[in-house]
């Protein structure tokens, strides 16, 4: 058996019901009416079962963001030049883009992984540079992938979140770069979730109602194309998915398998989490949902995935930008579980 079998089959970690039905306990005890914290009582309880504490804390948080190109893009797709993708790379490198901000000033440890940029890049500092080749193929001629390369990308997934989880990370946020993604996210979703493009397909980058309406067809002529192949959601990915999205895919399997909860962050993201789920349903119950994006499609994959996001604030950068600033909420909703005293501590009455 293969080392990517072998992966494949190692079971999804076992959340730890005795602290999550404590912290359960501990929100009815706390001087509050009950639920009226809402969600961060929620995701506090829930922490609690993915960490085994009835105290959670996400102090060590890991953002890696995967980057790669979409051969698709051809086809005129995206609002952007494919050059973005690697000059996206290397404003990662330097600090300058919206998520290396959102890391520094929520204290998370942030890493990039060039998984395909079409172009060669020099040395970059905080860039792991894995490319698997110069960028997908163009999935409305050929598939995106060979299974060589999915099982490639899936891996790499892996190792990234078996690192983050060897230093003692307890968190991990997935990101993306990859001028054309929405795209190959699009195709995805619509073949796993059998919705026409037309109805998931958005603007991406930018493009106006007549771009989104060609993407749209692309991305209905490629699913004719690749029909008979698109048996699992391994060849769905393999077929018309990307490096990036498929790293993401195995980097959410591999935190399920390892124990390690993942926020998810948009549109892009949340289909990778939809692919894990249709691999392996039990791992999505490690997966955090950080907000709706105002991709049009998100809120159908949203549903699919029982997903509750913390924040709709029209947000649809990618990068894990949503996730990073949902992170000082989930941040908070540990500190209230912790801190808040209980009625019996406060002496206040309870009824």
């Amino acid at each position: 058996m293969t080392d990517f079998q072998n992966w494949l089959d190692q079971p999804i970690a076992t959340i730890d019901s005795t602290s999550q039905q404590a912290a359960i306990e501990r929100q009815q005890q706390l001087t509050k009416p009950s639920g009226s914290l809402g969600q961060l009582e929620t995701i506090a309880i829930q922490l609690a079962g993915l960490l085994a504490t009835d105290k959670p804390n996400i102090d060590n948080v890991q953002i890696t963001v995967f980057a790669g190109d979409h051969g698709v893009v051809d086809e005129g797709v995206s609002a952007f030049p494919q050059a973005v993708t690697a000059e996206m790379v290397r404003n990662f490198s330097r600090g300058g883009a919206a998520i290396s901000v959102l890391a520094r000033e929520t204290g998370a440890s942030l890493s990039v992984v060039n998984t395909g940029t079409v172009t060669v890049l020099e040395k970059l500092e905080h860039v792991d540079d894995k490319r698997i080749a110069a960028g997908t193929a163009n999935f409305l001629n050929k598939p995106a992938m060979t299974l060589a390369q999915c099982q490639q990308a899936l891996l790499l997934g892996r190792d990234t979140v078996e690192e983050a989880k060897s230093a003692n990370m307890q968190l991990f946020i997935g990101g993306e770069m990859g001028i054309g993604n929405t795209s190959s996210a699009t195709a995805i979703a619509s073949a796993l979730l059998h919705i026409t493009p037309e109805k998931l397909a958005g603007p991406g980058t930018g493009l106006d109602s007549k771009g989104v309406q060609h993407k749209a067809q692309i991305i209905k002529r490629s699913l004719e194309l690749h029909q008979p192949q698109l048996s699992s959601p391994l060849s769905v990915l393999q077929h018309v998915g990307g490096f990036e999205i498929a790293a993401l895919v195995g980097a959410y399997l591999h935190c399920a398998k390892l124990g390690l909860p993942v926020l998810i962050d948009g549109f892009i993201t949340s289909v990778a989490a939809l692919v894990a789920q249709e691999i392996s349903p039990e791992s999505s119950q490690w997966f955090l949902f950080s907000h709706q994006s105002a991709e049009p499609g998100h809120q159908q994959i949203l549903a699919e995935l029982k997903a509750q996001p913390l924040l709709n604030i029209n947000m649809r950068l990618g990068e894990a930008s949503g996730a990073a600033v949902v992170l000082p909420l989930i941040k908070l909703s540990c500190a209230l579980h912790n801190l808040m005293a209980t009625f019996a501590e406060a002496a206040v009455s309870q009824q």
